[in-house]
């Protein structure tokens, strides 16, 4: 292990709400179970009607008072279900350092285009939009804004959109205000919901599947979306009520921009962002005991992923994606497979393994099997986008 260029910043609550579910119970049976009733089939969102496999966020999502009618999105509705769970540990932190010592950064990449499509809609048979409707609803920044209005948190507040990087990528924002001294805490993670726009475009590239996707396998044809929001409260202050505190130890990050819509075929990008998340933790290969594959399933990605990850940490340590338990979130991809990281390492959970139809004859990493327990305690989540915006999180325990 070498020394780290960054302090851990440790995560005082974390909430999530995806084709995982919403409660803990919920969360930890999927995972270990390898499969979610939430993946469902539908014919509703795509163009010509055929089917595909989307993740829903299933149950009642909270509602939004009229203080903040016009942030009322199915995508803050989510966000919001999600951070309900931290919502303690939120008002702990204001109290302590102040509302203007918070910060909220937020990775998305649809906002609440659905509500727009939805008024959109309604203009066409009705010939108006709804009452409920404000184009503000469909501006990148509306939900971090919503998020700082609903704590009244002073500090600062944005929105990042890098595809699906986006969430990913706060963490890393996150980390240069700390060390900036500019706050105290962060509210870091990303909401990403379910609309047309985004599953008829991934549809018009052809890389959709109709089937639950397939990552890693001879066969993969396509990603299936789904919907997520996931957020953790960040600090240096270690909790004192933890024993074994997780954090964020490291984040890397590359631009190879090698291609619009199409990653670098030998995944140079994606070693790079690996690379330099090891170095900003200060650990080695050898110090990850399982690596988050971002894992989509297309023909490209899964390739140049694991090309760079035999190259980085070679065939030992155990690799799967999660994405047929979610769906990939888009914006939102980062963040809840930072909050599966942090559901295995605080609960003590096996890796999650991976689902797929077994024909994996072309990649020479070590796929996880179930009940692989971590060899060591510090995990790798990979994000990798259109444009090459790639981001590598490392969580595990810190020896403080």
């Amino acid at each position: 292990m070498s020394n780290r260029q960054h302090p851990p910043l440790y995560v005082h609550a974390c909430g999530s709400h995806s084709a995982l579910g919403a409660s803990h119970t919920e969360i930890h049976q999927h995972l270990q179970q390898g499969s979610s009733p939430y993946m469902q089939i539908s014919s509703d969102w795509l163009n010509d009607g055929s089917d595909t496999v989307v993740g829903i966020a299933a149950g009642k999502l909270p509602e939004i008072d009229q203080r903040f009618i016009h942030q009322n999105t199915r995508n803050n509705r989510l966000a919001l279900s999600a951070l309900l769970q931290m919502q303690n540990e939120v008002n702990q932190a204001i109290q302590h350092y102040g509302a203007d010592r918070i910060a909220v950064l937020v990775g998305t990449s649809t906002s609440g285009i659905a509500d727009g499509e939805h008024a959109i809609q309604t203009w066409q048979t009705e010939g108006e939009l709804p009452k409920s409707f404000d184009y503000h609803q469909q501006e990148m920044a509306n939900t971090s804004r919503f998020i700082a209005d609903f704590f009244g948190i002073t500090g600062p507040n944005y929105t990042i959109s890098t595809a699906c990087s986006s969430s990913g990528r706060v963490y890393l924002s996150a980390q240069r205000l700390l060390k900036a001294g500019l706050v105290d805490a962060v509210i870091v993670g990303g909401a990403d919901t379910l609309c047309k726009l985004t599953l008829n475009g991934f549809y018009g590239l052809e890389a959709l599947s109709h089937q639950l996707c397939n990552p890693f396998s001879d066969n993969r044809n396509g990603i299936n979306i789904g919907e997520a929001a996931a957020f953790m409260l960040l600090s240096y202050q270690k909790p004192q009520e933890q024993h074994n505190c997780v954090a964020l130890l490291g984040v890397g990050d590359s631009s190879d921009a090698h291609h619009i819509s199409a990653p670098h075929p030998e995944g140079k990008g994606a070693e790079q962002a690996m690379r330099k998340a090891l170095d900003s933790a200060g650990l080695t290969p050898q110090d990850i005991g399982y690596i988050n594959a971002h894992g989509t399933a297309t023909r490209l990605n899964d390739e140049m992923e694991a090309k760079a990850i035999e190259r980085v940490f070679g065939q030992s340590i155990p690799v799967s994606s999660t994405k047929p338990l979610t769906g990939h979130t888009l914006g939102a991809a980062s963040a809840i497979e930072a909050a599966i990281c942090w559901h295995i390492l605080q609960h003590h959970l096996p890796v999650p393994f991976q689902v797929n139809d077994g024909k994996c004859d072309k990649f020479s990493i070590a796929l996880a099997k179930p009940n692989t327990q971590l060899t060591q305690p510090a995990i790798l989540s990979n994000s990798f986008a259109f444009g090459g915006n790639n981001i590598s999180l490392i969580f595990g325990y810190p020896n403080d």
